[in-house]
């Protein structure tokens, strides 16, 4: 059970990963490099101390929590808790900022009775015009791949408990990133980087069907013309974020099918070897915004995005993840998620559009890739 706290970090994966209790330090940044700074200060201030029987776990020891918006000019916001407990395959630890302790709340929160989900922005028939004016622009060759996103508000009768949707989000899918970091809550399938002692890698999805859970549907995902070029647009952009910060540049020729409870997605494992000062917050602000959640090419993707999106997007599809005192880390892009504030929750989802979409089939991946929060949300 993870405890109940109004400034709960996390970052969890298959059972193990990083639990952050209360908050020693945060900060707001306009730039991932101002927030990487402050951070490096940070550490050089504070008294580091590694207990050698966790020494070689990247987590283990002093770790920040970062949650960036999609767009560059929004607020960068890092967080840095009081304590860390923390769990591998083998190991556990419990890490304390410069000595810090943590007190559970006095009272812990009720769940809540009811739950009611309306529109934010584009509903049915204004997303099929959104997608519409999309593919106008695909056919007149302005652009290959945009990725448009909607978002529903939840309102509740009481506060959400946010340990409990982590805990159901974790729960329920085990094979993604579940976070937590500045209320922003969600399980991406999507490493944007991962950068340890070197080695760095990266988790590229795009193309995605409703499963049904058998063979034929994912033979139709591998095989899908449209699925097919959103994934190559998507591993392309990555491949050239990297590009100028690591050697050893490895990407596969084909995609495998990643199985999800909601969906199934096309995805490729990129791996590289960091070139020296690539950490892992330089190499997520150079890949960020790729095609997966921004389009091809980019300046005209975000600015079509900035057009016609109602709704600002904030943090969602924006880099979320941790970073250690030798700016190693994990970073993933916030998908499937939402931003919680009391009783309220803005969550989202996102489709590329290419140029064989359509748009009621958009719409209802959208419909898909919104269960998880709507599911963990929703009183039992």
């Amino acid at each position: 059970m993870i405890p109940d706290d109004g400034d709960l970090t996390c970052w969890l994966r298959h059972g193990r990963g990083m639990i952050g209790l209360g908050v020693a330090h945060r900060g707001s940044f306009n730039c991932a490099a101002r927030a990487e700074n402050w951070w490096r200060e940070l550490v050089r201030r504070a008294t580091i101390k590694v207990d050698p029987g966790v020494s070689d776990i990247d987590m283990a020891g002093p770790v920040a929590f970062l949650s960036f918006p999609f767009a560059a000019q929004g607020t960068y916001e890092m967080v840095v808790p009081k304590v860390v407990i923390g769990r591998d395959e083998n190991k556990g630890w419990i890490t304390a900022w410069n000595g810090s302790t943590w007190n559970p709340p006095a009272s812990t929160p009720k769940p809540h009775r009811s739950l009611t989900f309306h529109p934010d922005g584009l509903d049915h028939d204004h997303w099929i015009c959104a997608v519409d004016h999309i593919l106008e622009r695909i056919d007149h060759g302005d652009v290959d791949k945009v990725v448009l996103a909607r978002a529903e508000i939840a309102e509740s009768d009481q506060d959400i408990d946010i340990a409990g949707l982590v805990t159901r989000l974790a729960t329920t899918y085990p094979q993604t990133w579940t976070f937590a970091v500045a209320k922003l809550i969600g399980a991406t399938p999507e490493l944007l980087v991962r950068s340890s002692r070197g080695q760095v890698a990266s988790r590229v999805l795009a193309g995605t069907i409703d499963p049904s859970h058998d063979e034929a549907s994912a033979q139709a995902l591998r095989t899908s013309g449209k699925d097919l070029a959103e994934h190559e647009y998507a591993v392309a952009s990555v491949a050239r974020g990297l590009s100028d910060h690591v050697t050893n540049l490895k990407v596969p020729d084909c995609p495998f099918v990643l199985r999800l409870p909601n969906v199934m997605h096309l995805a490729s494992d990129i791996t590289a070897t960091a070139k020296p000062g690539s950490t892992a917050i330089r190499l997520a602000d150079a890949i960020h915004p790729s095609a997966a959640v921004g389009g091809t090419p980019t300046s005209v993707a975000t600015a079509i995005i900035e057009q016609i999106e109602p709704v600002d997007r904030g943090r969602y599809a924006g880099p979320v993840g941790w970073v250690n005192a030798a700016g190693d880390g994990e970073i993933g892009l916030a998908l499937r998620c939402g931003m919680i504030d009391a009783h309220r929750a803005r969550i989202f989802a996102g489709c590329g559009i290419v140029a064989d979409s359509s748009a009621q089939a958009e719409w209802e991946e959208t419909v898909a890739k919104l269960r998880p929060m709507k599911q963990a949300l929703t009183p039992a």
